[in-house]
Order: C-alpha cells, then structure tokens, then sequence
C-alpha cells in the first residue's frame, strides 16, 4: 500500500459520486480533503533530500579534480628530476672523459720523459767510454814521459802541452767547463812559447783557433737553471688551484633615517628589508667555474711537477727544444688551473718567464783541431828519440 501511495501523483482530483444518500457523500468528501493535506504535508522532505545528493555529486566532483592535479603535479615534478638527474649524469660523464683525456696525455709525457732518460743514461755511458779511453791515453802518455827521463827540456814541455790540450778537451766535453778549458789551452801555448822552435808555430795557431772557438760557445749555467727549477719543484704542492669562490653580494642594504618626518619611507624600507631576507633574486651573467674535485687538484699539480722535471732534464742534457716546450707547458697550466693571484703563483710565473729566456743551447765544437797536430808532433819526436839515436830533435 505504501507503494502504491508513492507512485500516485501528489495531488488528486476526486469526484463525488452521486448518491442518493445526503449524508454519504458529505462523508466523502470529508474523507478527501485529510489526503490533499497530508500529500502537502509530505513534501518539504524530498526536497532536502534533492539537495543533500547535489552537495554530494559535487563534493565528488571536487575531490576528482584534486585526485587529477595531484596525479598532475606528482607526474610533471617526477619527470623535472629525471630531466635534471639526465643533466647530471651527462655533466659527470663530460667531467670523466676530460679526466681521462688528461690522465692519457699524462701517460703520454711520462713515456717521453723515460725515453729522454734513456737518451740521456746512453749519453752518459757514451762519455763514461770515452773518459775511460782518454785516462788510458793519459796512462800511456805518462808512461811515455817517464821513458823520456833525462832528454832534452824541450821535450818534456811539448808533452806537458800535450797533457794540458788533452785535460782542455776532458773539461769541455765532461764537465762543460768552458772557463777552465780555455785556461788549460793557454797554458799549453804558455809551454810551446818556451820551446823558442819555429816547427810549434802552427800549432799554436791551431791553439789559438780552439780559444777563439770556445769563446763563442754559450757559457749558460745549466746547473743554476737545474736547481731553480729544482726549487719550483720543491714548491709545487704549495701553490694554491684556482677554485670555485662564491661572488660577494654587493647589494646595499637601505638605512633607516632617523627623522620622525620620514616614517612613511622608513616603513617602506622595513618592509623591503624583511621581504629580501625570505624572497630574494639577483642576476648574475658571470659564468661560475666547477669546483675542482680532489683528484683533478692532485692531477694538475703532478702534471705541473712533470712539467718542470722535464725541463730540468732538459735543461741538463742541452736539449733546446724540450727545455722550451716544457717551460711554456708549466706557465700555461700556471695560468690556467693556478690561482693567479696568489703571491706565490706569481712568483713561480716570473721565475719560468726568466728561465724561459734562458738560451740552452749548446754549440759546443766536436774537437779541438790542435790535439791531432800536437799528437803527430809527439810520436815524431819520441819515434826520434828512440827509433834513430844518432837524431836530435
């Protein structure tokens, strides 16, 4: 029944029948009328019903669409970290491949540095074999002047020449001692001058000729520039790497006045102080260097120490060429991975700028010309002396 009363339209129309019966139809009617006023009665409920879904439904609605933005925002801010994380990776991948650039051409350096080592182990034995060779010529030249006891004077100071010629040769070629060489070959035109015999006249042209030659050849200090740059090595940890340093904010801060007139700007400046402590953003067009990471300090510094050994083998071995390429390697790294305004990288930059002036080089000759015609003078007087007694020479 109660079905049947909700599907029924809310308002009815019913008509009396027609009755003969007075009283009857007027308690009809009195039946009707109670009905339309508890229809009327129930209505105010389903309206409050309607309502309460449509705050539902959108209630729904709204809490979909924040479901949406949250799904959103979660996705966009995920693949903002891949990108930067992408960028990252492919920075760290930049930084390692330069890494292995330089630990490559490190390697490289290193290999002509043990082959110029070699070089100079081979040219060391090759002057061992020959200082070997001239003591024993001096041992047979000495033999030979005490076989020559009780000749003539003069013999005794054409082989004394000899002698000193010979010990020039030694001081050029062994000690590079140019001073000392050219002090010996006049000694020995010293002992020919005693002679008073025309035959030693051109010899000692020839003496003269090995002095004049020998004062052309370069006189640079190979062993002050061997310890300068020894005490740059020594140096080398030292010296401070050009680091990343974070700019200094040149931002002035606004000061409040003190006049009582001034309130108005002074609480605008307040206010500008307290909003830049929490929001604030400046333009900054200079481009920031990446910090340098432990093994790169390490690395630069080694590849400096390299370059300086370098050219103090270098520069011990006369080889022009890689004394000058190495300086100019170390001035370059210097300036470009060095801090250089520090006091002590600028002291190291003036003292491989002066090193790097100095000229290496050397000319020396490949043999004195009077050692052969003095040598030919000797067997010609001792072949005299004992090979004809009855000639006196």
């Amino acid at each position: 029944m109660a079905d049947k009363d909700k599907n029924k339209p809310e308002y009815q129309l019913v008509l009396p029948e027609e009755d003969t019966r007075g009283p009857a139809s007027s308690s009809t009617s009195a039946e009707v009328k109670p009905k339309a006023q508890k229809t009327k009665a129930e209505k105010p409920p389903k309206a409050k019903s309607h309502a309460a879904l449509w705050v539902v439904l959108i209630i729904t609605l709204l809490l979909v669409l924040a479901l949406g933005a949250a799904a959103y925002w979660y996705v966009w801010k995920k693949d903002n970290n891949s990108q930067v994380l992408l960028e990252q990776q492919t920075l760290q991948q930049d930084a390692l491949e330069s890494l292995n650039n330089e630990n490559m051409t490190l390697q490289q350096q290193l290999v002509a540095l043990e082959d110029s080592k070699n070089e100079l182990a081979q040219a060391v034995s090759t002057l061992t074999d020959k200082t070997e060779s001239m003591q024993l010529q001096t041992e047979q030249l000495v033999s030979q002047l005490s076989d020559m006891e009780g000749r003539r004077p003069s013999d005794w100071l054409l082989a004394e020449a000899d002698y000193l010629v010979r010990m020039a040769g030694r001081k050029v070629w062994l000690e590079k001692d140019i001073n000392t060489a050219i002090l010996l070959l006049r000694n020995a035109d010293e002992r020919l001058q005693e002679l008073s015999d025309p035959s030693v006249i051109p010899i000692r042209g020839y003496i003269a000729e090995d002095i004049q030659s020998l004062r052309q050849v370069n006189t640079v200090d190979r062993a002050q520039l061997a310890l300068s740059l020894s005490s740059l090595l020594s140096k080398a940890d030292e010296l401070p790497l050009h680091t990343f340093t974070r700019p200094k904010d040149t931002a002035d801060s606004e000061e409040v006045s003190e006049s009582i007139d001034d309130w108005q700007t002074n609480l605008a400046k307040v206010w500008h102080d307290i909003v830049d402590d929490f929001i604030s953003v400046r333009r900054d067009d200079t481009p920031v260097a990446p910090m340098m990471s432990a093994e790169q300090q390490w690395l630069y510094k080694e590849q400096f120490k390299l370059q300086i050994m370098q050219a103090q083998s270098a520069a011990i071995a006369a080889q022009s060429d890689l004394y000058t390429t190495s300086v100019q390697n170390a001035v370059a790294l210097l300036n470009s991975k060095f801090d250089t305004q520090s006091p002590s990288v600028q002291g190291a930059l003036s003292t491989l700028t002066v090193l790097l002036d100095a000229n290496i080089e050397e000319n020396l000759p490949e043999s004195l010309t009077t050692t052969a015609p003095l040598q030919r003078l000797m067997e010609k007087r001792i072949n005299g002396a004992y090979g004809n007694g009855t000639e006196a020479l």
